[in-house]
């Protein structure tokens, strides 16, 4: 069993009206079956109302299913005793920073964690310095919250929840309120945390870009898993993605494009690089400037 694992998991949204009487039920999540290996970098993708957010909470123990079984660590989500264990065994990241942080210090922010976990202080400051390194934020230890960019403060709740001691992570569209800028700092920091804390990574998104270095992609449509698969087999579908109403990165665009025009490229280009690579070799076969000719 992986370190998350769902199976027919099925999660209903009930309204009811001033009275309490149910005026409408929609399932948000529907029939999911997932299982996530330790150490993974895992994406989930799907337009806004696709149900990946209200699928990342269950992961955390926020929320329980209405039917089907979601495990953590081989923990049954839906029994009580377990539920303190599974929020330290998967941490959680928000939207919006501001309301993790409560701390006016970044340290004493990000030992909050820990001390309530009744972690000894000595361990406490040791466990604060690790998760600060880890993320690029040791030099503001000593800086106010208030203080720092979007990127910055969302930097300082991961590494909240990094002093912990998780063996996963989700992240529930952490970059959503963020500049361009904030956006890599953060997802730079979950892949550094992934590769070299081997920490499983599970980051709920819709920006494609922030997915492709990523073990496997789940697309979520009406609350059902619509694919899944590698970036490369993921974004090799473009006109499916379209119907799912998803973007893919540009690169991946310009080249699909390309070969509509005739011009054979590889399928599943995912960066500016690879494209400039396929481009380059394109020209050389087919005898346009490429770069063997330039270095006659």
């Amino acid at each position: 069993m992986g370190i998350v694992k769902t199976e027919d998991l099925v999660y209903e949204y009930i309204r009811r009206d001033e009275e309490g009487n149910v005026e409408g039920i929609t399932t948000a999540v529907d029939r999911v079956s997932l299982d996530i290996a330790p150490g993974e970098f895992i994406a989930i993708l799907g337009h806004n109302g696709s149900g990946k957010s209200t699928l990342a909470k269950h992961m955390n123990a926020i929320l329980n299913p209405t039917e089907g079984t979601v495990w953590v660590d081989g923990m049954d989500s839906s029994e009580d005793e377990h539920i303190w264990e599974i929020r330290q065994t998967a941490g959680m990241v928000f939207q919006n920073p501001d309301n993790q942080i409560i701390g006016q210090v970044v340290e004493e922010d990000v030992g909050f964690g820990p001390e309530n976990m009744g972690i000894p202080t000595e361990e406490i400051w040791q466990r604060v310095e690790e998760s600060l390194k880890a993320v690029g934020m040791y030099e503001y230890r000593k800086h106010s919250p208030n203080k720092l960019s979007g990127g910055q403060k969302q930097r300082v709740s991961i590494a909240g929840v990094l002093a912990m001691h998780p063996k996963c992570i989700v992240l529930d569209e952490p970059t959503a309120m963020l500049d361009p800028k904030g956006r890599k700092e953060v997802i730079r920091a979950a892949r550094a945390l992934n590769q070299v804390e081997n920490i499983t990574v599970i980051l709920i998104t819709h920006y494609m870009e922030e997915t492709i270095y990523a073990d496997r992609i789940f697309i979520m449509d009406e609350g059902k898993i619509a694919l899944e698969g590698t970036p490369r087999e993921i974004f090799s579908q473009v006109e499916r993605l379209k119907d799912l109403r998803l973007d893919v990165p540009q690169a991946t665009l310009l080249s699909h494009e390309l070969r509509k025009k005739g011009i054979e490229l590889p399928e599943g280009i995912l960066t500016a690089q690879e494209l400039a690579d396929a481009l380059a070799e394109y020209a050389g076969i087919s005898g346009g400037p490429g770069r063997n000719a330039k270095k006659r």
